[in-house]
């Protein structure tokens, strides 16, 4: 089994700054993707950004230059740097990995718990 625990979420002021984190722990062999989405209330999830085993990435066009998404690969962390936050960023963010357990095992996709960030004044 796989466990991925988050934290960094919060109260921040608009323009502020968060750096959410989220660990994976358990049976892993390799991790190939991992990622961040978030959730707004009535809205759907959507992606935030990504980062795979290489170390290339994706972004959201709404968040673009403005947060960074970054991984130890030691750690087995994802990190999610947020800067110049705005009330829109406002939601659930989720981190979501892709891994296998094994080696030339299947892929699994896992999910954390969820923690809130809150842009308010």
């Amino acid at each position: 089994q796989v466990q991925l625990v988050e934290s960094g979420g919060g109260l921040v002021q608009p323009g502020g700054s968060l750096r959410l984190s989220c660990a994976a722990s358990g049976t892993i062999f390799s991790i190939n993707v991992m990622g961040w989405y978030r959730q707004a209330p009535g809205k759907q999830r959507e992606l935030v950004a990504v980062i795979r085993s290489g170390g290339t990435t994706n972004y959201a066009d709404t968040v673009k230059g403005r947060f960074s998404i970054s991984r130890d690969n030691a750690k087995n962390t994802v990190y999610l740097r947020m800067n110049s936050l705005k009330s829109e960023d406002t939601a659930v963010y989720y981190c979501n990995v892709i891994l296998e357990r094994v080696a030339g095992g299947p892929s699994w996709n896992y999910w954390g718990q969820g923690t809130q960030v809150t842009v308010s004044s």
